[in-house]
């Protein structure tokens, strides 16, 4: 294998045809290899972010995701290989040597962890974007606060069968993702139960990643200031401006935040059960679920055999996992002892 480091004349080579584009021209490529990049999540969105930003010279890419690869995510999921699933080696860690293997210049950090707000706050010092390429609204709302604390601009990101959503968030200047949910149908559904295709992903990362450049390079001007929406599937495409979005009173953005989703009761609740193979996962609000609903909408999306009574939804999953789901919005994934692998399989059902 060749470990030999490029020259400077390979990488005025490496990125002589982006420079050539006039809006970001030398200065722009110079931005660029200074500015750090978080991205949250390794799976589809997240690696194909991060393969764009990492050949388009970015200097430091954090990346962190909590789960590994399988035989599924190779569909779309484009850094990872067959040995990886086989292996079942961790995203951030195959997304990790991929990418150097891409740029050895660009500074590469992975970090195999269930994002909370303790890690994401270190995560984000000297930070100038963060990426979202999670599966689940609590983690992003996570990413909201941090974000409007710390000033730092992120990108939402979505996708789902043919469907995919972005929306740039700039704190001081835009809503920010709570403002969002009040005002915009944002969606629940994963991968898991209603599939995707992979040009859905790939319109999702266009956008972010042409985002991040603009950002990155100084031009903020360029940003679309929309909230895009699309379903290539029915030939859809909607751009909504979201200024009257923003609320004085929203509790991450407004005038007095107090960034909710930082705090420990903003969390949803995670923990072993006693003398048992089995996690529980609390939401950090209480609920009233319809059950049957529900149930209908897994049997719907899902091969898994799913039965219901008044009081709890059961769902058998694959390697004898079993998922448990009462009224009040509680979960239990019986099988496993691992907090991490507890909630990789609760977000991908009630993502």
């Amino acid at each position: 294998m060749n470990t030999q480091q490029p020259s400077t004349m390979d990488n005025h080579q490496r990125y002589s045809r982006q420079e050539l584009f006039a809006p970001l021209g030398r200065d722009g490529q110079q931005q660029l290899q200074q500015s750090t990049v978080l991205i949250i999540g390794a799976g589809a969105l997240g690696s194909s972010s991060a393969e764009t930003l990492v050949r388009a010279g970015v200097g430091r890419v954090i990346i962190a995701d909590r789960d590994y690869v399988e035989w599924s995510n190779l569909q779309r999921q484009q850094l990872f290989t067959e040995q990886d699933a086989a292996d079942r080696v961790p995203k951030a860690i195959a997304a990790r040597d991929r990418l150097r293997q891409i740029n050895s210049t660009v500074q590469i950090e992975a970090h195999i962890a269930d994002v909370t707000a303790n890690e994401i706050e270190e995560w984000v010092d000297g930070v100038d974007l963060i990426m979202d390429a999670t599966d689940n609204f609590e983690t992003r709302l996570l990413i909201n606060d941090v974000s409007q604390k710390h000033r730092i601009p992120w990108i939402y990101g979505g996708c789902v069968g043919s469907y995919g959503i972005t929306f740039t968030i700039v704190p001081g200047v835009t809503p920010c993702l709570q403002c969002l949910m009040e005002s915009a149908p944002l969606g629940g559904d994963t991968c898991d139960t209603s599939g995707i295709i992979p040009p859905a992903v790939q319109m999702v990362v266009a956008h972010q990643t042409t985002e991040a450049l603009k950002l990155l390079s100084g031009h903020k001007e360029q940003l679309r200031g929309t909230l895009l929406s699309f379903d290539l599937w029915r030939n859809e495409h909607v751009s909504i401006k979201m200024n009257g979005a923003r609320r004085s009173s929203c509790p991450s953005c407004g005038e007095h935040p107090t960034y909710p989703h930082l705090s420990h009761e903003g969390q949803s609740k995670s923990e072993v059960l006693c003398g048992r193979d089995t996690v529980q996962i609390r939401p950090p609000h209480r609920q009233t679920l319809d059950l049957q609903q529900t149930a209908r909408r897994l049997k719907a999306q899902t091969e898994h055999e799913v039965t219901v009574n008044p009081f709890l939804l059961s769902m058998t999953l694959h390697e004898g996992r079993r998922m448990v789901v009462f009224q009040d919005g509680r979960v239990m994934v019986h099988g496993t002892k691992d907090i991490a692998e507890a909630r990789t399989v609760y977000h991908r059902y009630f993502g």
